[in-house]
């Protein structure tokens, strides 16, 4: 008889709340999460995080997040972006970013990325120091160019 298969064991660092090195930066208004990026405070990325309309939106997500099985993901939509939490394993979930125009993968520990999932509470308010991080990410996004196609007429 074969024994039943278990998912594998993820071996590989990730954000927890207990850690050593201090990687959250913050939490802005509009919930973005400030991390930085294996603790170098040289390189900080501002995660998109999760935002809700109500209560009850906020359970069920929350429920569909601890529902991931290894292999599974689920999308947080926001207004001008989209974050996917990517179950790796048990206990180890991936979110992707942007880091100098490549792909990062970000993993956190469940109880991490739970606490930063509840972050979308209505009654949620962020830290005094962490509104100018918000204040941040709306230069960051002036200064984007933006690229428009002109037509011939």
């Amino acid at each position: 008889m074969t024994p039943p298969m278990e998912a594998p064991l993820c071996l590989s660092p990730r954000y927890r709340l207990d850690d050593e090195l201090p990687w959250l930066e913050g939490i802005d208004p509009s919930r973005h999460y400030w991390v930085a990026v294996n603790g170098d405070k040289d390189l900080i990325v501002a995660i998109a995080g999760l935002t809700v309309s109500s209560m009850g939106e906020l359970k069920q997500i929350i429920r569909e997040f601890r529902s991931l099985q290894p292999g599974e993901h689920m999308t947080l939509a926001r207004v001008a972006s989209v974050s996917t939490i990517h179950c790796v394993s048990q206990n180890c979930y991936a979110i992707a970013a942007q880091i100098n125009e490549a792909l990062v993968w970000h993993l956190f520990d469940q109880e991490t990325l739970e606490s930063l999932l509840k972050t979308a509470h209505p009654d949620w308010q962020c830290a005094p120091k962490d509104i100018e991080l918000g204040r941040k990410l709306l230069i960051r996004s002036f200064q984007q160019a933006e690229v428009t196609k002109s037509y011939k007429s």
